[in-house]
């Protein structure tokens, strides 16, 4: 497992790498003292796993979190108990107290190989488990915050996207939260397959399409398992048409 250590003490790291040598499964291909080299590291490493401070100078954690493209898995190394609940609000793998204690990191990277096996269950034979693909699978997860609130969702489990200016609103479960996103942009980081967009307000999960039936104009409509309506545009039923096909 490829892992980054990210914490602005210097001898915190030392220590917790010190602790991961005895995890011969655990490769520490890099450390940052700051978000913004963090951020830099993760986009261009891809490492599967990340341990992460919460209060560092500057941007926090959290802010991290919220700027990057790519995901690892998480866990959080703080001194500070009252994060906890919202490290879990945004699906972190686990949440450390410092000093980091053997017991609970043996559990964590346990938790880590647990996750990992769930993943390559998920994702077809040939493809890599964390993804350097261009595009954002439905097994990839996605990091969202809206004010306080932040989430890790996993693609498949979001039925729709609808543009809101320069926003877009996410639905997944009972939860819609506000991203400042376009909608276009959106668009080019999905798998069309199958994301698809509908018309210039909303895209789609295919896979959350129920039914689908003729509509105006040489449009259609499609049903959603929440029994949510789109209309698909003129335009776009033609190639809803072809992908759809035989």
């Amino acid at each position: 497992m490829k892992t980054l250590l990210v914490d602005d003490e210097r001898l915190a790291r030392k220590e917790l790498t010190t602790l991961l040598r005895e995890y011969p499964q655990i490769e520490i291909i890099g450390e940052c003292s700051n978000a913004d080299e963090a951020r830099d590291e993760i986009e261009k490493h891809k490492p599967d796993l990340v341990f992460l401070d919460i209060q560092m100078p500057g941007k926090n954690g959290f802010d991290l979190l919220e700027e990057l493209h790519y995901l690892p898995q998480i866990v959080f190394v703080t001194a500070y108990d009252e994060y906890a609940l919202k490290a879990f609000e945004v699906n972190a793998l686990d949440y450390l107290l410092k000093p980091v204690e053997n017991k609970r990191l043996d559990e964590t990277i346990k938790k880590m190989e647990h996750r990992i096996s769930e993943l390559k269950s998920q994702v077809p034979v040939g493809e890599e488990l964390v993804g350097n693909q261009s595009k954002l699978t439905e097994n990839d997860q996605i990091f969202l915050k809206d004010g306080e609130k932040c989430w890790f969702v996993t693609l498949k489990d979001v039925r729709m996207f609808e543009s809101e200016g320069n926003y877009v609103r996410v639905y997944f479960g009972s939860s819609k939260p506000l991203i400042l996103k376009s909608l276009n942009n959106l668009e080019e980081r999905l798998d069309n397959k199958v994301f698809f967009r509908t018309n210039r307000k909303f895209i789609v999960n295919l896979r959350w399409v129920e039914h689908i039936e003729n509509w105006f104009n040489g449009g259609l409509q499609v049903t959603l398992r929440d029994q949510t309506k789109v209309e698909v545009s003129r335009r776009q039923a033609a190639k809803f048409r072809d992908l759809m096909s035989l």
